[in-house]
């Protein structure tokens, strides 16, 4: 069996994931249960989309399994992450769980920062 490279992995996990264009992402935010951050936290902090809760990559299927409210697995979940390749990752990760409504966004954060659509950044602390 010859050896995948993350490329393989992604394009595998792409053509088993519903993406939502740019233009249908804002639709999609809306009407879904739980917007996710797959990035990592300090990707997170620099600037994230409005509302979504952070969950990142490596820590994904343990976070969401340790969160009663995520439990129903009809929830309507949205992914994104920085181009959507761990999205895409992270997508069939969640249907093997069970979950029945999983999405993400193509070309994730870079994708919606490019669309000019708003950004969301934590404050920092004040010191005086």
């Amino acid at each position: 069996m010859p050896m995948k490279t993350p490329h393989d992995l992604v394009a595998q996990a792409k053509a088993q994931t519903h993406e939502i264009s740019i233009d249908q992402a804002e639709d999609a935010i809306r009407n879904a249960d739980v917007l996710i951050d797959v990035r990592e936290a300090d990707e997170y902090a620099t600037g994230h989309l409005p509302g979504a809760v952070h969950m990142s990559r490596g820590l994904l299927e343990f976070k969401i399994s340790a969160s009663p409210e995520l439990a129903a697995r009809d929830l309507k979940i949205v992914l994104y992450c920085k181009t959507s390749g761990r999205a895409a990752l992270a997508a069939v990760q969640l249907k093997a769980m069970g979950y029945l409504k999983v999405s993400s966004i193509a070309g994730g954060y870079d994708a919606w920062v490019a669309a000019g659509k708003a950004v969301a950044k934590p404050s920092a602390p004040v010191f005086e």
